[in-house]
């Protein structure tokens, strides 16, 4: 544990220290937000934050390499190597999208060119965890596909919840914590390796988005733009994927329990706001006769505004919805009653949803 901490406090600290002079260089290099109808902010703002946060990232694990227990994860293959070269194309692609602006069309191609990078080194899903059934093995004719399907889908809905000041830093630390706790409490219950791909990245993760959010939440000093957002969903969801090489999936699946889908639903749990959001925007896109990556002014932190909320609180509520969530998944691992505390979870979920919603309402009938 003391390692993983070490890797998530150098991730924090070269990220925190290198964000500024990503933000000078976004600013001579021309890489600004300017302010348009969508967008929440009201002065132009640099970008190109991502090139910050994979600094970071590389930092860390270029010292989890040389730490003596963390050595095991690079002694087993070359899996942080390739998430390393998938994150560093994604973040390049991001920088030209940042800068000069390129089509829905070629970002998803770049998306699964990123993707494929992981792939072509090893990195893929090997079993489909399902209740009921058990570990379904994956032969290349389902695994390759499947898990870019994975990538993509987790890329594209850290990139449509974008649109606050540290509104998707912030939701994807909480996510990568949340996957941290549950890799490595499953390799202690299990008595499985505590060194492993799944929980280093996501310490990584984590703590590069905690020391990118000091100059990006409101007002935000920074935006990380596609090379950021796209860069976190990447790693989230490699992540997930390196979870099924790194486990024995006979292990965690004995008795078909909740852990022998967790793998996958996870991430899926700790984002699920931005999922939903991803989901809806795409309905709400296609019914209007749109492309699915056609902008606009209808997502839920837009919402949040709408109803009264500050950029703050509709940025707060959204890591309380975040966290909430995740702990619930992980508690399921953790402890023997699981279920009490996922639906305990959803319910005070949609408490929090109905207060949210109802109290700017509430707010301004008390003053009139």
């Amino acid at each position: 544990m003391r390692e993983y901490l070490a890797v998530a406090a150098v991730a924090a600290l070269v990220t925190y220290l290198t964000t500024p002079l990503a933000r000078r260089f976004a600013v001579r290099f021309g890489a600004m937000a300017t302010v348009r109808d969508r967008d929440v902010h009201s002065i132009p703002t640099p970008r190109l934050g991502g090139i910050a946060i994979l600094a970071g990232f590389a930092a860390a694990i270029f010292v989890a390499r040389h730490l003596q227990k963390l050595q095991e994860v690079f002694q087993r293959g070359d899996e942080m190597t390739a998430v390393l070269e998938a994150g560093a194309l994604i973040c390049i692609i991001g920088i030209i999208d940042d800068r000069w602006g390129i089509d829905a069309l070629t970002k998803f191609a770049g998306q699964v060119l990123a993707a494929g990078v992981l792939l072509l080194q090893g990195v893929q899903l090997l079993y489909l965890p399902v209740p009921g059934v058990g570990p379904v093995s994956l032969g290349a004719g389902y695994g390759v596909p499947i898990t870019i399907l994975l990538i993509v889908v987790t890329i594209n809905a850290v990139n449509f919840i974008d649109g606050l000041d540290g509104l998707a830093a912030g939701v994807v630390g909480i996510a990568a914590i949340a996957f941290f706790v549950y890799s490595y409490a499953l390799a202690v219950v299990h008595g499985l390796s505590r060194a492993a791909a799944p929980a280093l990245i996501c310490a990584a993760l984590a703590g590069a988005c905690v020391g990118f959010l000091p100059h990006n939440f409101h007002p935000a000093r920074i935006f990380m733009g596609d090379s950021g957002s796209m860069l976190i969903g990447l790693l989230l969801g490699a992540g997930t994927v390196t979870m099924t090489g790194s486990i024995n999936s006979i292990e965690i699946t004995s008795g078909l329990s909740v852990p022998a889908f967790l793998p996958l639903m996870l991430p899926f749990a700790t984002i699920a706001v931005p999922f939903v959001d991803l989901l809806l925007a795409v309905l709400r896109r296609a019914r209007a006769g749109r492309s699915p990556f056609a902008p606009d002014k209808m997502h839920l932190h837009h919402r949040l505004l709408e109803i009264g909320h500050t950029q703050t609180r509709a940025v707060l509520i959204m890591y309380v919805w975040t966290a909430m969530l995740g702990s619930a998944a992980v508690a399921s691992t953790i402890t023997s009653h699981g279920y009490v505390w996922v639906s305990s979870g959803f319910g005070s979920m949609a408490v929090l949803l109905l207060i949210a919603i109802n109290l700017p309402r509430l707010r301004a009938a008390h003053r009139r």
